[in-house]
């Protein structure tokens, strides 16, 4: 597992999430120009040579992450698009296979919301309410709440905090919990952890799914792999036969019958978007 440190946004292997301690991870819909593992080692690289700080160099998005994370006194942050060396295929799906763990043992979630911009100074991060609050406008209609892959990120971490586009927090999710349950159908005690995902039936759990989107087609079941604890295999390529293997699986483990209810139904078709 890699990781960056918040104060250079250099690289660091960790064995597993249990050996880092306390880390923040980053929660986000994919821009067009993301930069990747290997660009981040290239900087690392120039800047040994340069006497830089990688951090000051990296995009904005990774940067405010960065100081956002050390601010609130995380030394190690995840962010899915530079921590993960997608030039090798067994990591990659070590990676993936991992990632409701990942998130699971989190210490704090920042869910990046860029198309908001509506937000609270960062030092209020330390004193939100559990109780419930009003989110801010277009919150209900940010890309976040339809991409595939933030559904078990939103399930999994313990502790998220909504931030807009600049890195402003805009509140939590026990805080949002009541409109997070309107606008993507997440009951609200899960939402909260007074419940846990074994409490819902297959059927549940898939029509959470059934809005939101991927870019690639096997991501449509890969991105569900944590919501039913099942670990397989990716293969980029299969197209429909990644959800058909997941469904394979799922009877394999379970009784519930409530997968047949919900059909050869699946995620929407792939937008147009570079959205992971």
């Amino acid at each position: 597992m890699w990781l960056l440190s918040t104060d250079r946004a250099e690289l660091h292997f960790f064995t597993a999430p249990e050996d880092v301690g306390r880390y923040a991870i980053l929660s986000h819909v994919w821009d067009r120009a993301e930069q990747s593992f290997k660009e981040l080692r290239k900087l690392e690289k120039r800047c040994a040579a340069t006497g830089d700080v990688p951090r000051n160099l990296v995009g904005d998005k990774i940067r405010r992450c960065c100081e956002l994370a050390e601010q609130h006194g995380y030394k190690w942050v995840w962010i899915d698009t530079c921590c993960i060396d997608k030039s090798s295929s067994a990591e990659l799906s070590e990676a993936i296979n991992s990632m409701y763990r990942y998130y699971s043992h989190s210490s704090i979630c920042y869910a990046h919301l860029g198309d908001i911009s509506c937000a609270l100074p960062a030092t209020f991060v330390n004193n939100l309410p559990d109780t419930d609050r009003q989110p801010p406008l277009g919150f209900a209609q940010s890309r976040w709440h339809q991409r595939g892959w933030t559904l078990q990120e939103l399930i999994a971490a313990p502790f998220v905090v909504f931030v807009d586009r600049e890195g402003g927090v805009l509140g939590s999710k026990a805080g949002f919990a009541e409109a997070l349950q309107a606008c993507t159908g997440i009951p609200e005690c899960l939402l909260k952890h007074e419940q846990q995902l074994n409490d819902f039936s297959i059927a549940q759990r898939m029509s959470w799914a059934a809005h939101r989107a991927t870019t690639r087609l096997e991501d449509e079941a890969y991105c569900l792999l944590g919501i039913f604890d099942i670990q397989m295999p990716t293969l980029y390529g299969e197209g429909r036969r990644a959800f058909q293997r997941l469904q394979e699986e799922i009877m394999k483990r379970s009784e519930d019958t409530t997968l047949f209810a919900w059909g050869c139904r699946r995620l929407r078709s792939p937008s147009t978007l570079n959205t992971h």
